[in-house]
């Protein structure tokens, strides 16, 4: 029978959950989520199985939490670039780039984006990660939309131009550049497709170049 811990027996402020969560996050990001199995997990965070089975009902409830923990990393960084309303839209589009290029190339191009991943290979499989990944990224553009739409009310694009459409464009093309760095092991896609963004698609100097 599966021994499972009681409330006492669990760590304070749900510590045990918390590694549990860091560690599947970086072993599922580097390995994907199929390929990640409960007991390397429990291994690796130095916890017993009935921690697991404490806090996570399944394997899928732990990568729905995982999932959510990325992405309220994420939204951490959209508040400290996208949402830093001291600096010009653009100039925050331009910092949120630079900052996952920097990410990429300090993992050694050994993860990428997590949500990107897990959306090339379960979206197909699983509805339930399917609707969480989907709810993610539509929260993303409308991030990104909202920047790109303050820059088209200053005048720094065009004000024919669609933040929403713009928006979806942006991120689709992030995620296949971050893509294409991981595969190559360089920046360079996703520097290349940020000066096109810019330069190209918007029709401006990329910022602080």
């Amino acid at each position: 029978m599966m021994t499972t811990l009681s409330k006492s027996q669990a760590r304070p402020g749900n510590e045990t959950r918390t590694e549990l969560i860091r560690v599947g996050s970086d072993i599922i990001a580097r390995r994907g989520f199929n390929n990640t199995g409960i007991n390397v997990v429990l291994k690796e965070a130095g916890v017993p199985k009935g921690s697991f089975y404490y806090y996570f009902g399944s394997k899928e409830d732990f990568g729905l939490a995982v999932i959510d923990d990325f992405a309220a990393a994420s939204d951490a960084r959209l508040d400290n670039t996208l949402g830093d309303h001291t600096q010009p839209p653009l100039v925050r589009i331009r910092r949120y780039l630079d900052t996952s290029i920097a990410d990429m190339a300090a993992c050694d191009f050994c993860r990428g984006c997590l949500i990107g991943n897990l959306g090339q290979e379960l979206a197909g499989q699983n509805e339930a990660f399917r609707a969480r990944l989907d709810g993610i990224f539509g929260a993303w553009q409308k991030r990104f939309a909202g920047c790109l739409d303050e820059a088209r009310e200053r005048g720094d694009i065009q004000s024919e131009m669609d933040p929403d459409a713009l928006a979806q464009l942006l991120q689709m093309g992030w995620q296949g550049a971050t893509l294409r760095a991981k595969v190559a092991k360089s920046v360079v896609p996703m520097e290349r497709f940020a000066a096109m963004f810019f330069e190209t698609v918007l029709g401006v100097p990329v910022p602080g170049a």
